[in-house]
Formats: structure tokens, C-alpha cells, sequence
């Protein structure tokens, strides 16, 4: 072996008897660090005891107030309830409380209530009335098995969307009115020279109800006329306004042409049909 050889390796051997102490100390650190971490868990291991022993302690305490104030609740809330029941029972029952009746109802086979006209007759023709003057209207009930207390009484006309009143709330047994055509309440339009309806129905009901077995029905089945006198005009000074001094109007005129025409044609074709077959 070489003398330099010898040399390194001399000098490896001290290096490593010097780093020796060195990691033995590591080891005795190592040592304390264990140590240090152990008592670290009996520290929890202690204290997780104790909170374990703790525990029942804790928890024993509101279970109990829980269960009391359970108990109270419950109390105040049967007190309640039974209190409420009182109150309810005598508030919700007073003695002299309001019972409604319901509308009765009769069999549907039943037909439904109607009015006869008396005035004016239903033979008697179509109706007219002056405005101005009184007109009476009377009926009789037909198929009521339910009367009722009141109707109204009114006169339509389509051809101004009117609606004239004649009577309101007047009582059922009353079977005729008379309907002063000159005094009109105010705000009402004025007549016109047209057809109206009679309306006669139940005043607790309306003109579009639908009828009901035993019911009064909406009576609309009679139309009169209505017109407005002119006021009089002797007869010299009378003008007509649709009449010519012995003119023709353009519509006669064309008629009288029309007949000139085809009276001409026929009795030229019967003369040339008897001179072809030497009638004459």
C-alpha cells in the first residue's frame, strides 16, 4: 500500500471518530422529543376523561329543565286550550243568534210561474197608445206554487236601448197598474214612435234570471205600440209631403213604361203568329 494511501485513509478514520459524539447527541434529542409528545397525550388522554366525566353532569341539568318546562308548556297549553273552548262555546253560541232560510225548492217536473194578461186581452189584436195618456195593464198568476211578495213592473224598447219604468217593489197581490205615460221621471228618454216590451217579474230576482220550478218566470212575451201625436192642422193648410200635383214620381213612371212595354210585345207577337199561319 502506497504511503499517500495510507494517509487518507488515516484522515477518513479521524472524520469519522469526530462525527461520532455528534449523532449520539441527535439520539438523546430524539430521546426528548418523544418525551415531549407523550406527555402531550396524557395531557389529552386527561382532559378527553375528564369531558367524558363531565358530561353526564351537563347534560342531566337542562334535561330535567327541559322536561319541566315541557311540563309547564303542556299545562299552559290544555289551560289554554280548555279556556278556549269555553270561550269559543259561549262566544260561537249566542242565544239569540239569526238563522237564514234557504229559497224552498219544489219539484223540477213542476213548471214555472207565469202571467196571464186580462188588460188588454190577448184577443184583442195588436196594441197602441198615444204618449201622454194612461195605460192600464192587468194579469193573473198561472202555475205558482211560491207567490212572491213583490215584482217590478217596466217597458223596454230596443230601438233606443230604454228601459221605462212603470212600477217597482209593487205588491204581488195587486194585479194591475196604470201607467201615466205624460209624467215621466226625470233623466228618462224621451218616447218614440216604436214597438216596447212588457217586463213583469220577481223584484228579489232580475229580468235575465233563469226560470224555476214553483217560481214566478220573467213575463216578456207581450209588445204594444207607442206613438207621439202631431199637433192639428186644418186642412187648407195641410201639405203632403209626398205627393205631386198630378205628376207621376220617377218610380211610376218607370212601372207605367215597364207595362207599355210588355203589353206592346205581346200583342205584336200574337199578330205576327196569326198572320204566318193565315188566320186573317
Amino acid at each position: 500500500m502506497r504511503p499517500s494511501q495510507l494517509l487518507a485513509g488515516l484522515l477518513a478514520m479521524t472524520s469519522v471518530t469526530a462525527a461520532m459524539p455528534d449523532a449520539f447527541a441527535n439520539f438523546h434529542g430524539l430521546g426528548d422529543v418523544r418525551s415531549i409528545f407523550a406527555r402531550q397525550d396524557d395531557k389529552s388522554a386527561l382532559s378527553s376523561e375528564q369531558q367524558s366525566s363531565d358530561q353526564p353532569t351537563r347534560t342531566s341539568a337542562p334535561e330535567s329543565t327541559k322536561a319541566s318546562a315541557t311540563n309547564s308548556d303542556s299545562g299552559k297549553n290544555d289551560d289554554a286550550s280548555t279556556t278556549g273552548k269555553a270561550s269559543a262555546s259561549g262566544s260561537q253560541k249566542p242565544s239569540g243568534s239569526k238563522t237564514t232560510s234557504k229559497p224552498k225548492s219544489y219539484d223540477n217536473r213542476l213548471p214555472a210561474g207565469g202571467i196571464s194578461l186580462v188588460t188588454p186581452n190577448a184577443l184583442a189584436g195588436s196594441q197602441f197608445y198615444k204618449v201622454g195618456d194612461f195605460v192600464t195593464f192587468a194579469w193573473n198568476y198561472t202555475s205558482l206554487s211560491q207567490t212572491p211578495s213583490a215584482i217590478d213592473i217596466l217597458a223596454t224598447c230596443t230601438a233606443n236601448q230604454a228601459t221605462y219604468t212603470i212600477a217597482v217593489n209593487q205588491s204581488a197581490s195587486e194585479t194591475q197598474v196604470v201607467w201615466d205615460t205624460k209624467n215621466t221621471p226625470d233623466g228618462q228618454k224621451p218616447f218614440l214612435t216604436e214597438k216596447y216590451t212588457l217586463l213583469i217579474y220577481d223584484a228579489e230576482s232580475s229580468v235575465s234570471a233563469a226560470p224555476r220550478a214553483g217560481y214566478l218566470a220573467v213575463f216578456n212575451s207581450f209588445q204594444f205600440g207607442m206613438y207621439t201625436p202631431k199637433p192639428y192642422v186644418p186642412f187648407s193648410e195641410y201639405t203632403c209631403a209626398n205627393c205631386e200635383s198630378g205628376a207621376l214620381s220617377q218610380f211610376e213612371k218607370m212601372t207605367l213604361k215597364a207595362i207599355l212595354l210588355t203589353t206592346g210585345t205581346t200583342v205584336g207577337s200574337l199578330v205576327y203568329f196569326t198572320y204566318t199561319f193565315g188566320l186573317w
